[in-house]
């Protein structure tokens, strides 16, 4: 990251939450692709391993919450130095949430293995997972270069992930009204569908965030693809 601060104490209690954070993210990064590989190919093992390892992500965040309170007190930073260690908060809090989202994936697994099969929504699932990992990836790295022109590029492709969220809507829609015995699977995929576009949300907010760092502006407003309140699905 770049040096924000003369204090050279300041700067390497800085850097030290910076790695941490990036730790955190790649962390997170995996468990959002294991946990839609094993929805997609319903193994349970693979699932409680994205579960178990939550623990270590909520770690990290609560040790980069120490280091940021014992910056605070310590340092006392002030304007851009102060706009940072808020920026990483906000970032460390919403990477935290992630997270918990694809750990929430990983728990409907043992769920799914035993409802009936819905043809390709693993698949489909899986690649808007990757979206967002990939959107993560990217974010993660505009972070640690203050790279503004990444950061609004991950920001501007969140609009795909909404896109791929009202086409799962409405093919989960059409199975459930085709097949009633289709519809506890598919309220299951549709949650998971909704909670992948909110990290895709919270991957974007991350983006605004190291605008906000970099700059000290805020990114006007973002854009974003139909909601999924007004899907309206009509028998045949």
């Amino acid at each position: 990251m770049t040096r924000l601060h003369i204090d050279s104490a300041f700067d390497d209690d800085l850097e030290r939450i910076r790695d941490l954070m990036l730790g955190m993210g790649g962390r997170v990064e995996e468990a959002i692709t294991l946990g839609a590989r094993a929805l997609e190919e319903r193994d349970e093992d693979l699932a409680q391993q994205v579960v178990e390892g939550d623990h270590a992500i909520d770690a990290l965040e609560e040790e980069i919450d120490q280091h940021v309170v014992r910056l605070l007190a310590l340092r006392q930073p002030q304007a851009g130095d102060l706009r940072a260690v808020i920026a990483v908060m906000k970032m460390a809090a919403d990477i935290e949430r992630l997270g918990d989202y694809a750990k929430n994936m990983a728990k409907r697994v043992p769920v799914l293995s035993s409802a009936p099969q819905i043809e390709g929504a693993g698949a489909a699932i899986r690649r808007q997972a990757r979206q967002v990992g990939q959107m993560l990836k990217d974010m993660l790295d505009a972070f640690a270069r203050l790279d503004t022109a990444l950061a609004e590029d991950v920001i501007n492709r969140d609009i795909e992930v909404d896109h791929m969220t009202n086409a799962l809507f409405r093919e989960f829609i059409t199975h459930m009204m085709e097949d009633p015995r289709n519809i506890s699977a598919c309220l299951h995929y549709t949650f998971i569908a909704k909670n992948v576009e909110r990290m895709g949300d919270l991957v974007t907010g991350g983006a605004e965030q190291v605008i906000f760092l970099a700059t000290g502006e805020r990114f006007g407003d973002r854009p974003k693809g139909e909601s999924t309140a007004t899907i309206d699905v009509q028998p045949d």
